[in-house]
């Protein structure tokens, strides 16, 4: 089960279920998909095809939704 957070401007950003503890986020878009790493602090974790506007565009969203995104993982993940 992946569970869609946040769609916007072409990009889903979603959870994998019961993949990791360490709170994170995956983006897909038309091309790729890619993962941020949520705590510590915001990060790249790995990229799949996502061409280096898509990763600014998307690090950018998830920067304006970052209390929302965390939040919506501790609900989902009941930590």
């Amino acid at each position: 089960m992946s569970p869609t957070v946040l769609q916007e401007k072409g990009y889903r950003f979603f959870f994998f279920s019961k993949e990791e503890p360490r709170c994170h986020i995956h983006v897909e878009a038309r091309g790729g998909e890619a993962k941020f790493w949520l705590e510590p602090e915001l990060e790249l974790a790995r990229n799949y095809g996502l061409s280096r506007k898509q990763l600014k565009e998307a690090e950018v969203i998830v920067e304006n939704k970052y209390d929302r995104i965390v939040r919506a993982w501790h609900e989902h993940f009941g930590s």
